[in-house]
């Protein structure tokens, strides 16, 4: 499973008096198939935190929107692990329109692994770097 899909559906809550998703909605449904993909490989976000003592935070987004989501548009937004290191996760992930299989918008999210007590980077757990390697696909195609 090197690319993961999560499906959405355009909500009215999610988009401008326009009928257009709103920019910064994108960033949610970017994060929900992250959420998804971690959970899809064996891992929750609460089990980390609560047993782990860590959590993860986006540490930066380059993002390209491309074509306009519109009010009831069912999308689907893919999840590629790029790049695991030691105390960050790389992805590239896109929001497709089902309807054409138009690209919506495309990102680079680098997150980093977040200490709980400390507010601080920690490097990944070892066995969880070690789970998670396997599904690095390798550099991702700079967003131009």
């Amino acid at each position: 499973m090197l690319t993961f899909t999560w499906p959405v559906r355009v909500y009215y809550e999610d988009t401008d008096a326009g009928g257009v998703v709103f920019y910064a909605n994108y960033l949610k449904f970017l994060e929900r198939a992250r959420a998804e993909w971690l959970r899809a490989v064996g891992y929750e976000q609460g089990v980390l935190r609560a047993r782990r003592g860590i959590l993860f935070a986006v540490r930066r987004v380059t993002i390209d929107y491309l074509a306009p989501a519109r009010l009831d548009d069912c999308l689907s937004v893919t999840s590629r692990l790029v790049r695991a290191g030691g105390a960050s996760l790389e992805f590239d992930q896109q929001v497709m329109r089902d309807g054409d299989g138009t690209c919506c918008c495309r990102a680079a999210v680098k997150i980093a692994c977040i200490d709980i007590a400390t507010l601080r980077p920690a490097r990944l757990p070892g066995d969880l770097l070690s789970e998670l390697l396997p599904f690095a696909s390798g550099p991702a195609e700079p967003l131009s």
